[in-house]
């Protein structure tokens, strides 16, 4: 456990020391913001809904997120490999699973930051009307659980190539599946083929969550994807370090 509290530690420094950090915050708060409060999805701000919800902002930080994850996680490792220092890590007395979770930390604990920083929207929303706390927080929880999910898909692209682009690009493709694939593919099928593919969309089970219901079966969904994702890559790493 200490050993995933250094690396976690590490990693997180790595992304305020690079300013990485404070670019994705300025951008997330920056859209957000922007999008929930001047113009939002379809010309309808928080003052046009005339309604004291976050469902606006949900909606947009749950775009915003999808290209910023990417962007996050394609240098964790991919990074790495390229200087060499990938190697030297796993040579310590640190196993392959203790890295990864590692990285995945950071990575989630920065998303969850940016997060922190937007209550000032539910405080300024509930000021407004009577805000449905539960609703709130089932959005959070969505978002939270969605970028875990697109974390460890980003690590295991990461841990396939040496060039972070192609990781970025990968990972975006991968998530292009559950954000959008698989839910136009469900609209197109009926019977056991459209649940299969409902049951595969990651914009099914968020929109469940965000709705304010708190399903297993949503998160074990995520919970499955964040764990198959997170042992691919310890796999990845794994078999570069038998073959090195």
């Amino acid at each position: 456990m200490k050993s995933i509290l250094i690396i976690t530690r590490r990693e997180l420094n790595s992304f305020f020391d690079s300013l990485i950090a404070y670019i994705i915050l300025a951008l997330l708060l920056g859209f957000t913001g922007f999008l929930t409060w001047i113009r939002g999805f379809g010309n309808s701000d928080v003052f046009m809904l005339n309604q004291a919800t976050l469902g606006q902002f949900i909606g947009v930080a749950y775009w915003t997120l999808f290209f910023i994850i990417p962007a996050l996680t394609m240098r964790l490792i991919a990074e790495e490999k390229k200087t060499g220092t990938i190697e030297l890590l796993l040579t310590k007395a640190i196993s392959d699973r203790q890295v990864v979770i590692g990285k995945f930390l950071s990575t989630l604990l920065l998303i969850c930051i940016a997060l922190l920083l937007t209550l000032p929207y539910v405080i300024t929303i509930a000021s407004i009307g009577n805000l449905d706390l539960g609703e709130v927080i089932c959005g959070y929880l969505g978002l939270i659980l969605m970028s875990a999910t697109y974390i460890s898909i980003g690590l295991y692209a990461s841990s396939i190539t040496s060039n972070q682009i192609v990781a970025f690009l990968a990972t975006l493709f991968i998530g292009l599946f559950f954000h959008i694939i698989f839910d136009l593919l469900k609209g197109a099928a009926t019977g056991f083929i459209g649940d299969f593919f409902s049951m595969l969309s990651l914009s099914t089970h968020f929109e469940s969550i965000a709705r304010g219901v708190v399903d297993s079966k949503d998160i074990i969904y995520f919970l499955s994807i964040i764990i198959l994702g997170l042992f691919l890559t310890e796999v990845s790493l794994s078999k570069r370090k038998i073959s090195g």
